[in-house]
């Protein structure tokens, strides 16, 4: 057993002692997950000689204070080897022994069997494959351009995760945008967790795909100390991103599962992990630190917050919801934590506004959606207020990322453009008829469907300082200002634009379809039918107070219309805030029920059933 590093030794130990941590890390894999009855031991024995080198001599991190912005950032985008990643918060003396022994996996408890943020060291939970990397983008974007600081980034992949599309969306990104802090360390230990992986040991391969993506492949023996240590070295000093391809065995340093199949995923029973922990020479309490980001290294300078001028629409004007929101954001980018982001359609979404104004926080990720959403995440990380722009519909080519992104507890926007039949001609491929009710669904979120170009601008304000993932659906076209420039909004909030104490049915929309609600209730008043008529602009926090307040004086009758598909939308969100009171009701829910064509706006409306005349039609029939 090696000699323990004392309580005061911080700095980079020699390579005898990382050797010693490396069984040290894999002793402890071992141990936790038995201890547990459940994790990835084999898959973290395979990559625990490169976490000690990192670790040990490479990985500037001042472990007893986590938010120091000069700290390199580790992420595990192979989220399942986190009995590794957690026998190193062990060696460098952040969790104890009984900890990890005592609290992995375990209910109530903080080492979680993928990572998450309830850990000061954890930047974004990892697990689901293929997300670290594109996450670990967007830390060095703000490291490179943003915060202008050295501090690097380096992510831990594992092989399997090598066929994902984002991982390859993430190296074309990175080497766009010359992302020389960024150093992926790919475990290529063969096996997956029902057999070999695609290109199992074909290391030539691998480089070649990595090259090709404009990023530096470096290939060594991912068990040979030296060999890692003058990797993550010349790593250090790259002029492009470094991918590190390290050959590795799958439970390597015991014999019995070393390379062997139908170990994934499986701790080791008590005999074997006994006899596993004599072969790697024992338990051992080593403390290793590595280097501190030292005072001189440069720190983000303050945000500044002047205060903001939005911007101000005449009433009845009409304007596209989508151009008030590129112009709101260009107006709150005054503030210098505000970055801007979009998928190669920022003409569309208008955020190219905020382009002209604040180029220096402009990201274009092209036709990258996956890559979109990680780059928020990753921006988020570090403290900056993200928005991410694109076609709404095209969000749900990116919907496992803002699922995983509301687990990392980050705070994004999304701002989604071109919903519903309303945008015409294009056709049902370009029509976001889903996307409300994908991000209701999501833990914590925030859904915003404003009707016109003042409530626009203003959630856009609101939304910089909201918490967690919050989305803003806008529409192409465009339609009366409803709003004078005064008039607040907030999520969880409601407007009633037409009320009497005589009125007998209520009318919901939002968005185009408030529009919609408004010409018939019109059309109702010149019948003598006075109709109350509610902007629900918040979908989620809902204005269930005011929904209630008009469900009552209209004796429960209510008639909903959305632009959307009848499952998980505007109904959805009304009928849910509706579902308690014990008042009778009788609803009409105007949806969009079959597949749309190509049309004009007005015909694909009407086809829809969700136009004036068809919410007349509703209406009477609830009066009948």
């Amino acid at each position: 057993m090696a000699t323990p590093v004392t309580e005061g030794a911080v700095g980079t130990a020699d390579l005898k002692t990382v050797r010693e941590l490396a069984q040290q890390l894999r002793v402890d894999s071992v141990r936790s997950s038995t201890s547990a009855g459940s994790g990835h031991p084999t898959s973290s024995m395979s990559a625990a000689d490169v976490l000690a080198v990192l670790v040990a001599r490479h990985l500037r991190y001042d472990w007893d204070n986590p938010e120091d912005p000069a700290n390199d950032h580790l992420i595990f985008s192979k989220g399942h080897a986190s009995p590794l990643l957690y026998s190193v918060y062990k060696a460098v003396g952040v969790v104890t022994d009984h900890e990890l022994m005592n609290g992995y996996r375990r209910f109530g408890e903080r080492l979680q069997g993928h990572p998450t943020p309830i850990l000061p060291w954890v930047d974004v939970a990892t697990g689901s494959l293929g997300q670290g990397l594109p996450d670990a983008v967007g830390v060095a974007i703000a490291g490179k351009y943003l915060d202008k600081s050295p501090y690097r980034v380096w992510v831990l992949c594992g092989d399997s995760e090598m066929a994902e599309g984002s991982i390859w969306e993430a190296l074309d990104k990175a080497a766009y945008y010359q992302l020389t802090n960024l150093v992926a360390i790919v475990d290529v230990n063969r096996l997956g967790q029902r057999g070999p992986t695609e290109i199992g040991w074909d290391l030539d391969r691998y480089a070649k795909r990595v090259e090709a993506f404009g990023a530096r492949a470096v290939v060594i023996d991912g068990h040979d100390i030296d060999a890692i240590d003058a990797a993550l070295a010349d790593a250090e000093d790259a002029s492009r991103p470094t991918v590190i391809l390290a050959r590795t065995r799958k439970g390597e340093g015991f014999s019995e599962i070393a390379d062997k199949e139908n170990w994934h995923g499986k701790p080791l029973p008590a005999d074997m992990a006994a006899r596993a922990i004599v072969e790697l020479g024992g338990e051992r309490d080593l403390r290793v630190r590595g280097p501190v980001p030292g005072p001189e290294l440069p720190r983000p300078v303050p945000v500044q917050r002047p205060r903001i001028t939005l911007p101000t629409f005449e009433l009845g004007t009409k304007v596209a919801s989508r151009k008030a929101y590129g112009q709101a954001l260009a107006a709150i980018g005054a503030r210098t934590d505000v970055v801007a982001l979009d998928a190669e359609v920022s003409n569309s979404t208008h955020a190219e506004d905020f382009g002209k104004v604040h180029p220096e926080r402009f990201f274009e990720m092209f036709i990258a959606e996956q890559q979109l959403v990680a780059t928020a995440v990753g921006l988020s990380v570090r403290g900056y207020v993200a928005f991410a722009s694109t076609f709404a519909a095209f969000f749900s080519r990116a919907y496992d990322f803002i699922r995983m992104a509301a687990i990392s507890q980050v705070d994004i926007r999304l701002a989604g453009s071109h919903a519903g039949v309303e945008i015409g001609a294009d056709g049902p491929s370009q029509m976001a008829l889903e996307d409300l009710a994908m991000l209701r669904a999501v833990h914590g979120s925030t859904v915003l469907y404003p009707s016109d170009a003042t409530s626009t601008a203003k959630l856009v304000e609101v939304m910089a300082d909201l918490s967690g993932i919050s989305y803003l659906r806008t529409t192409r076209g465009a339609y009366p200002v409803l709003y004078g420039p005064d008039e607040p909004f907030a999520p969880g909030g409601s407007k009633v634009l037409r009320r009497t104490d005589a009125d007998t049915v209520t009318l919901i929309g939002a968005g185009v379809t408030l529009h919609e609600s408004l010409a018939a209730a019109d059309t109702l008043a010149a019948e003598g039918v006075s109709a109350r008529v509610i902007d629900l602009y918040s979908v989620k926090p809902i204005d269930a107070a005011t929904v209630l307040e008009a469900a009552r004086a209209t004796g429960g009758r209510i008639v909903i219309t959305e632009d959307h598909y009848p499952e998980g939308g505007l109904a959805s969100a009304v009928l849910a805030a509706l579902d308690d009171s014990g008042l009778p009701l009788s609803v009409r829910h105007l949806a969009v029920r079959s597949l749309p064509g190509s049309g004009t706006p007005v015909e694909l409306l009407d086809a829809a059933g969700i136009s004036a005349p068809h919410i007349v039609d509703a209406a009477r029939d609830l009066l009948r």
